[in-house]
């Protein structure tokens, strides 16, 4: 029986959202719009764009006004109904769509993509199954009753720089600025919906949403500079020059906001450094947020612990924890209820994490992915290992990059020792716009040699006999591969000793832990030890080896190795051994790389020195036009400009769909590793209760990505499938190597490691 209607609603209310509660109150659909509408226009105001937020918002239910969805209310409501997800759905999302676009003409349909788009995710404008065009064209159910008051309002002046790519309909960067625009829009709109409709539906949950101080930025950078200070007056050389780059990042941060780079060689104290410009120079111009990006996960979680430090006493007299990590492998105990809320909307201090989910977000079309984009306005972004940007999403990037430092206030710092040349050029069209002040350090050349602690050796071929004879001479040594396959091979031949380690993907997190902290242990201690890895080791992971062998390849990758070489300087100098591998690799990254690298070693004695790296970045990037945007990404945002009703061509589906910074991630099975994580799978087994957030983010550091052709040849048995979607490996004992990790074939690891 359905329940009385004139308990909920007379003729002349209409409801957006039902009680969570029987019997408490619904939200009434006006009071849900003007709640949305007020956080959108705030959203949207820091880029110049408040009045677009407060139509938006208003709008974007106005289908609510309808009959039918009133009806489907009601029902959904009845107790009798056991199944409501199961009732036919009213759109809801297309009226406002249409209204913003009949209203507002050629610049409403920038409203209606976000409207239309505000649950199903941004739509494509020409597609063969829904898009926008057949959309706007849609009878829908009518919406006559809603007032006026919310229907009347005045259409939206555009900020500056929209006009700005509004008169320039032809250029390639103008069309992409319109598309990046509308996808702003729908952030700062999704995101406003969400928190209220939350804030009605699941107070708790709302309220463990982190809520910082106004000053908690400078406070922040007070507790840098207390911990910088505590370092006391620098004696040895590193020291002072770590001091020196400290200084040049607190001179800078009076600039003006825009592109800059950071180039500190390894070693050289930019960790800390790049928290402290970004920190005084968000202070200084009125920015609201660090965000902090790398391209590996192994970089967020030291750089994290490093930033947790800084900040503990602030946390133990009360603050929220500033830091909020957001990346896959998440431990859920470094996690609170403030900062998994804080991951949704990146509405924290300061965010850290990876290249794949900061650029991933600035092309996807889900509102999920989406509603976090409005929080990098008027934001300083530190891209750590600024030189991963891959070739064939490089001008998609770089356009991305421009966009935020142009339209949106927001300071974006390439900070990495070996600096690409991606500055614009007449043989780079597609380069940044850098300034004449872009540079922090006001003379990385003369750093570098100062800090220059290892020496670059080349030997040439070695096969992997002569190889694993050299490791073998010395007592501590790294060795560095390409790929998964050769990292393994290596291993075998070196023997399972004490004193041999392996790292690589085929460990699951939690075992390459514990294989780094006893690697750290021995040499601390001085003991033989000799590490075969992949290229996981090479950034962020702060480890100390007098001898590195490298496999050639590029050479931000050789300096990243050389970086786990005399890292501290303990010795006068280390050795850094560049060799070439009798295994071929055919993963096109890694070829594109050796063979660029290649070039080098014929053209220059020292391949780190900065006119070496110079020259490399301009041949891995500058002669490959043909790959700059080899999916072609930006041609999905085009406009009409013979005059047609709908002048926006955006597919902003297609472009999420194409736009991966990984093409393969493979497919995630759990290793019942240790204790802890044969506790968990046991966990999982359990045929009477459905997994949880906690237990599926515990078990993410249990995971290892396989390749799907080694999936499908053992998943029937090598796997079991708890609740028919977690494969858990069975006789890990027989499989799982405690020195090799997982070991279902021979060729499993000839995959890329990224």
């Amino acid at each position: 029986m359905l329940l009385e209607e004139s308990t909920h609603m007379s003729d002349r209310t209409f409801f957006a959202h039902t009680a969570p509660e029987p019997g408490a109150p619904w939200q009434e659909l006006e009071e849900h719009l003007t709640a949305v509408s007020a956080r959108a226009e705030g959203n949207a105001q820091v880029f110049g764009a408040g009045e677009w937020g407060r139509v938006a918002g208003m709008w974007h239910d106005l289908g609510k006004y309808s009959e039918a969805f009133q009806e489907y209310l009601r029902t959904a409501s009845d107790p009798d109904v056991h199944n409501a997800d199961a009732l036919p759905r009213t759109d809801h999302s297309t009226a406002g769509a249409q209204h913003a676009a009949k209203r507002f003409g050629g610049l409403g349909h920038l409203i209606a993509y976000v409207i239309a788009g505000h649950h199903a995710g941004l739509a494509d404008m020409e597609a063969s199954g829904t898009c926008l065009r057949k959309r706007l064209l849609k009878p829908v159910e009518p919406w006559g009753a809603a007032p006026a008051r919310i229907l009347d309002l005045p259409s939206p002046t555009p900020p500056p720089f929209l006009l700005k790519h509004l008169g320039a309909p032809a250029r390639r960067e103008g069309q992409f600025g319109l598309a990046f625009f509308t996808r702003m829009l729908y952030s700062a709109l999704v995101d406003a919906d969400f928190l209220d409709t939350e804030a009605f539906m699941d107070p708790a949950r709302a309220s463990e949403r982190g809520e910082w101080p106004e000053d908690v930025l400078r406070r922040m950078l007070d507790a840098v500079e207390a911990h910088l200070t505590g370092f006391g007056e620098p004696k040895e050389e590193v020291n002072r020059r770590r001091a020196e780059v400290a200084q040049a990042c607190r001179e800078a941060s009076e600039r003006e906001p825009g592109l800059f780079t950071l180039t500190v060689p390894t070693g050289g104290g930019k960790t800390l450094a790049s928290l402290l410009f970004s920190l005084r120079h968000a202070q200084t111009h009125g920015l609201r947020r660090v965000v902090y990006v790398a391209p590996f996960t192994s970089i967020i979680e030291q750089n994290a612990d490093v930033y947790r430090d800084v900040f503990r006493h602030l946390v133990d007299a009360g603050l929220p924890d500033p830091v909020v990590e957001h990346h896959s492998n998440l431990d859920p105990d470094r996690e609170t209820d403030q900062s998994r809320r804080a991951t949704e909307n990146w509405a924290a201090p300061l965010v850290v994490t990876t290249a794949v989910q900061f650029y991933e977000s600035m092309f996807a079309n889900r509102s999920s992915r989406c509603r976090k984009l409005h929080n990098l306005a008027r934001a300083v972004v530190v891209l750590d290992e600024a030189q991963s940007l891959p070739v064939d999403l490089l001008a998609p990037c770089l356009r991305a990059l421009e966009a935020l430092s142009r339209d949106y206030g927001t300071t974006v710092v390439l900070c990495t020792a070996t600096q690409p040349a991606v500055a614009r050029t007449e043989s780079f069209g597609i380069g940044l716009e850098f300034g004449s002040r872009t540079e922090i350090v006001p003379d990385p050349p003369s750093l570098f040699r100062a800090l220059k602690r290892v020496a670059v050796e080349k030997a040439g071929a070695l096969s992997d006999e002569d190889l694993v004879d050299r490791l073998c001479q010395h007592e501590q040594v790294l060795c560095i591969v390409n790929t998964r396959r050769h990292a393994r091979i290596l291993a075998q031949a070196l023997g399972d000793g004490e004193e041999h380690v392996h790292l690589s993907a085929l460990m699951c997190p939690a075992h390459r832990t514990e294989a780094l902290a006893r690697v750290r242990g021995r040499l601390e201690r001085g003991a033989p030890c000799r590490v075969v890895s992949t290229q996981l080791i090479e950034a962020g992971v702060d480890i100390d080896f007098p001898v590195v062998y490298r496999a050639l390849a590029g050479l931000d990758a050789i300096a990243q190795a050389a970086g786990r070489c005399n890292r501290n300087g303990r010795l006068s100098q280390g050795r850094t051994i560049v060799f070439e591998v009798e295994h071929a690799s055919s993963e096109r990254f890694i070829a594109d790389q050796v063979g660029s690298a290649r070039q080098m070693l014929a053209e220059y004695e020292d391949l780190l020195a900065p006119e070496a790296v110079a020259h490399y970045f301009r041949l891995h990037y500058w002669e490959q036009k043909g790959r700059w945007d080899k999916r072609d990404i930006l041609d999905c945002f085009r406009l009409d400009t013979s005059g047609g009703p709908m002048p926006f061509l955006f597919q902003f589906r297609t472009a999420a769909t194409a736009f991966r910074l990984i093409d393969t991630v493979g497919v995630p099975v759990i290793i019942p590793w240790g204790d802890e994580g044969g506790a968990l799978c046991e966990e999982l087994r359990n045929p009477w209760t459905t997994p949880g957030v906690r237990l599926l983010r515990r078990l993410q550091r249990f995971t290892v990505q396989i390749p799907e052709r080694v999936w499908n040849q053992h998943r029937s048995r090598s796997f079991e499938i708890a609740h028919d979607q977690y494969p858990i490996l069975a006789l890990p004992e027989a499989r799982y190597s405690p020195y090799l990790g997982l070991d279902l074939e021979a060729d499993i690891g000839s995959e890329l490691v990224v």
